[in-house]
């Protein structure tokens, strides 16, 4: 059997994005030092692509962590694939080298594409994408146009009750997944990971333990089957962990539409 051995994938102006990305995000009942220790264990184990944003309030510790990486020789500064959430003149400015945009649904992204003297097509589109929300139209759409998927949550969601209804089933628990992390000797981590990378998906792994950052690199040396995919798209319940209840009024809330 083959493998999918490649571990970044272009965008559509020139660069590349690795496939497989570290979050950063963390509750408040996370202390900002364990974020920092598992920045660099991330990169220790491989990680190059680092998912950060100032409303995550750890900009300052997982900076910290990347420039010692950098110091003590472990990578380049260029090897290291960073996300903040930032605009069009940061990219004028030459700050950053590529933008893209994070839940935008369909027509979101059709404002966009349309909009006249358009200066910069968006690279990528951030969301929520599981098994239980595997965003298969949006996946369609965002290929169609040349634009990268990139899963948030790909394992399910942290439980933070800020956020999440405490009701909602834990993923990894589902037995499908189980099974399948049985049959390959796998975690069900592992799995819902690998079926993203399959789908053509850039999927966000976050853990503070060095047991699980390890574990969740792990994705590249199997690959599941056709009926395996089949089994793990019927998982789909359009489920959203975190719709963004305080923003339902906005008249841009992207979670109304389809898709």
């Amino acid at each position: 059997m083959e493998f999918c051995k490649d571990t970044s994938m272009e965008m559509n102006d020139g660069y590349r994005i690795p496939v497989v990305g570290f979050g950063t995000y963390a509750p408040d009942t996370v202390p900002k030092s364990k974020c920092e220790e598992a920045v660099k264990v991330a990169i220790e184990v491989g990680y190059r692509y680092i998912d950060g944003a100032y409303l995550y309030e750890n900009e300052e510790e997982v900076g910290r962590a990347i420039r010692e990486k950098i110091a003590d020789g472990t990578v380049k500064r260029e090897d290291i694939f960073y996300t903040g959430k930032a605009m069009e003149a940061c990219k004028d400015a030459g700050l950053v080298k590529s933008i893209g945009v994070s839940n935008f649904n369909r027509r979101q992204l059709e404002m966009i594409l349309n909009k006249p003297g358009l200066k910069y097509k968006p690279v990528c589109n951030q969301v929520e994408c599981h098994p239980y929300l595997n965003q298969r139209k949006l996946l369609e759409f965002c290929k169609s146009k040349n634009i990268v998927l990139v899963a948030f949550s790909a394992l399910g969601s942290h439980r933070d009750e800020r956020w999440v209804d405490q009701s909602t089933p834990l993923l990894l628990e589902d037995p499908i997944l189980n099974a399948l992390a049985k049959k390959y000797n796998r975690s069900p981590a592992l799995v819902a990971l690998r079926y993203q990378l399959q789908r053509g998906v850039v999927v966000l792994a976050k853990s503070f333990t060095r047991e699980h950052i390890e574990d969740n690199f792990k994705v590249f040396d199997f690959q599941l089957t056709e009926e395996d995919m089949k089994a793990i798209d019927s998982l789909n319940q359009n489920l959203r962990y975190d719709p963004y209840q305080g923003c339902l009024d906005h008249p841009e809330y992207p979670f109304a539409d389809d898709y």
